[in-house]
């Protein structure tokens, strides 16, 4: 069994870290494929450097890139490339947490089955504390459905902005009918 579980597990023969400039990429295309491209030209950057064909890139690594939206993507990341006996070449931003894989049997209907579960190790500094006790948001309430909250304050305003403009149209129709009205004329 411990001579599969290595067989399986490729080991690492590269490992660089890189800084990538991005936006030489981005700057040839129009705004809204920007980041497309700043993905495609961190894809070809590895490729190059690293001599592989196969590049994989990491959840934290395409959130960093997409972040700030499509239209302006970084200007540069630094890279973390680890390139494997296979050829694969796995990168993710530096300082992002590792996950590891934890197998757990689980009992089913056919018997015993296998369910591979990702944990992810912090190995940043913690985060600041929100300033003021006030800003912090209700997730005890919300935790199970955020969407269903998001529709409801949308419903809310939306009646709200209906309420308001039905109070505005009132008195224009009464100005509206005070003007279409002819004052009579007493002969």
């Amino acid at each position: 069994m411990a001579k599969k579980k290595e067989e399986k597990k490729a080991e690492i023969v590269l490992e660089r870290i890189y800084v990538v400039p991005l936006r030489r990429e981005w700057l040839k295309v129009p705004k809204y494929k920007r980041a497309a491209k700043a993905v495609r030209g961190l894809r070809e950057f590895l490729m190059k450097h690293m001599k592989a064909f196969d590049v994989k890139i990491g959840k934290y690594l395409n959130e960093a890139i997409w972040s700030r939206g499509m239209k302006n993507p970084l200007h540069k990341v630094k890279v973390e490339a680890k390139k494997n006996e296979k050829g694969i070449v796995f990168a993710e931003i530096v300082g992002a947490p590792k996950e590891e894989k934890k197998e757990e049997e689980a009992k089913g209907k056919k018997g015993k089955e296998k369910k591979v579960k990702k944990e992810a190790v912090k190995e940043e500094k913690p985060k600041a504390a929100p300033a003021a006790s006030g800003t912090q948001t209700k997730q005890s309430e919300s935790d199970s459905s955020p969407k269903k909250e998001e529709k409801a304050g949308k419903e809310k305003k939306a009646s709200e902005k209906i309420k308001k403009e039905e109070v505005k149209e009132k008195p224009k129709e009464e100005k509206s009918k005070e003007k279409t009205k002819k004052p009579e004329k007493n002969k």
